[in-house]
């Protein structure tokens, strides 16, 4: 990556979402460092507008086609605003000749395209969909290294994974361990969450995230999909990765060694931590957007084991990293599928387990030789997960 003597220049796929927002204020921080000079999201083209004119911004992607239409047809937009359509847009500006970080924040697989041009484009990858390397794990990898391009983990688990493990052998890593809060219905009773609603379980107990993420971390799937991301990012075996529901969500991992030596990064539970320490990486600047942990006060650090009875999607997790093959992909298919239809009030939040279950064993599972191939279950798992709705 390029130093300080110029800025940093850093294009935003996600723009719009809990990650994109807290980038802007981490770029909005760190403006002598950082420039923006690329943005995109799904819809929401009025904010994008606010974004572009606020940063100077003037290349601008929009996924929807309809509010792509009304990008272009807007007068909100800097004078010479590029725009940029689609998924093929995404990719286009992901391989911005001028930037030198692309910080991929879309939701679901979505971000995969856009990763490989940026990676084709030899830019410095900041990842914040875990999804994109549950999906294509392995292929994303080699092109990186293949590439050269650098590839940083902004989830705030593999963020802290990256900086626990730098400057230590990975032959010398027993084990990582990812935190979870529990989400929103750790201390509920078990028969109460036949009852659950759509408004209670976007009610996180610690982070403020979009409603898909927040489901997830209700259901623990999500730090299923963040241990299948850390196995392939850390190059770990599956048993090397594992989950403990931590209460504060101030430690975000803690690591092993093989002589029992234990590191554990911590910070507030903010996104602009992460964010920060990876879009300026390898150097650090000051916390400017948010308070550190105050130590001056009396708080507590909470663990207990991850329950996979009361999480049943931890389990498919682990057993889907175990199985290997297409098998992570296919779990992570049926999940986004399944969570859609809760947030769509066609199924009830105990039936997403079991939507997955049922994919997992009806998708035949292998070890992919192409990306093609990868892509292909990812559909036959959609397909059937959604007859199983």
């Amino acid at each position: 990556m390029s130093g300080f003597n110029s800025k940093r220049r850093v294009v935003l796929l996600g723009a719009t979402g809990s990650i994109g927002e807290n980038t802007l204020r981490v770029i909005s921080a760190n403006r002598d460092r950082l420039e923006l000079v690329g943005i995109a999201s799904h819809g929401k083209h009025q904010r994008l507008a606010e974004i572009a004119r606020q940063f100077g911004v003037k290349h601008v992607g929009v996924y929807d086609s309809a509010a792509y239409k009304n990008a272009r047809q807007s007068t909100e937009f800097p004078v010479g605003t590029q725009f940029y359509e689609g998924a093929a847009g995404l990719s286009e500006l992901a391989a911005l000749p001028e930037a030198d970080v692309v910080l991929i924040a879309v939701v679901g697989t979505a971000g995969l395209q856009p990763a490989l041009a940026a990676i084709a484009a030899k830019k410095t990858i900041a990842l914040a969909s875990k999804e994109v390397l549950v999906l294509a794990g392995k292929f994303v990898m080699a092109a990186a290294r293949a590439s050269g391009s650098a590839l940083l983990p902004v989830d705030s688990e593999h963020n802290a994974v990256f900086q626990c493990l730098e400057g230590h052998r990975s032959s010398d890593v027993r084990r990582v361990v990812l935190t979870a809060s529990g989400g929103a219905f750790r201390d509920w009773p078990v028969e109460k969450l036949s009852t659950v609603t759509v408004a209670d379980a976007l009610k996180h107990p610690n982070w403020a995230m979009g409603p898909k993420i927040t489901v997830d971390s209700a259901t623990l799937a999500n730090k299923g999909l963040e241990l299948m991301e850390a196995q392939v990012l850390f190059g770990l075996r599956p048993e090397q990765c594992q989950a403990v529901i931590h209460l504060q969500s101030v430690v975000h991992c803690l690591v092993e060694f093989k002589d029992g030596s234990m590191l554990a990064q911590m910070c507030p539970p903010s996104m602009t931590f992460p964010i920060q320490h990876a879009l300026l990486y390898p150097e650090r600047a000051p916390a400017g957007t948010d308070s550190a942990l105050p130590l001056e006060k009396i708080f507590s650090l909470d663990f207990r084991p991850a329950d996979e009875g009361r999480y049943p999607c931890l389990r498919l997790a682990r057993e889907s990293m175990q199985a290997g093959g297409v098998a992570p992909a296919t779990y992570n298919a049926a999940n986004e599928v399944a969570v859609a239809a809760f947030l769509q009030n066609q199924v009830p939040f105990l039936a997403i387990p079991g939507i997955i279950a049922k994919t997992l064993a009806a998708v035949r599972n292998f070890e992919p030789g192409t990306l093609a191939e990868v892509l292909a279950a990812d559909a036959e798992a959609r397909r059937l997960a959604l007859q199983f709705i």
